[in-house]
């Protein structure tokens, strides 16, 4: 049965919906707890506090307070109220816009704008070098192509 409670407080729908963001965490090189607090926040009905997290993710107070300050950094959860107005309460943010728009401003941004300074450091270092020459070369027009492109992913998302 799709709703049935598995042992760990998830129905069975709800641990495969954890595991699919878990795993798109992982390829996005975020940790795998920030996955499954995004996870169980966007298949949760109801707003969920960081010690209903903790208990139904089986995860430290600690990776949760870090995985929400990383979730809330990139917009991809907003507080919600909940019925203990003594605690702070959480949802996914489920636009897609919101998502990669801050994926992109916290996380692939600051990598490029990283990388041009590293890459220039890299052809003084490498001036003797023919051969490394040409590949950092190539390596700073993907620098390029890829900024030219994320103003236009951001703008066909609205974000």
């Amino acid at each position: 049965m799709a709703g049935s409670k598995q042992q760990d407080g998830l129905t069975v729908v709800q641990g495969s919906i954890v595991e699919v963001f878990s795993d798109g965490a992982r390829l996005l090189g975020l940790p795998k707890s920030v996955g499954e607090i995004y996870g169980l926040l966007y298949a949760s009905k109801e707003p969920q506090s960081l010690d209903d997290l903790v208990s139904r993710l089986d995860v430290s107070k600690g990776t949760g307070s870090q995985g929400l300050k990383m979730l809330r950094t990139l917009g991809a959860v907003k507080v919600a109220s909940g019925e203990d107005s003594r605690k702070t309460f959480y949802e996914a943010d489920i636009e897609l816009k919101s998502l990669v728009g801050g994926f992109i401003r916290e996380q692939v941004r600051p990598h490029l704008d990283s990388a041009k300074g590293k890459i220039a450091t890299l052809k003084e270092e490498a001036k003797e070098d023919e051969f490394l020459q040409v590949r950092i070369d190539k390596l700073e027009t993907w620098r390029k192509k890829a900024a030219l492109v994320l103003p236009v992913v951001q703008k066909f998302l609205g974000s």
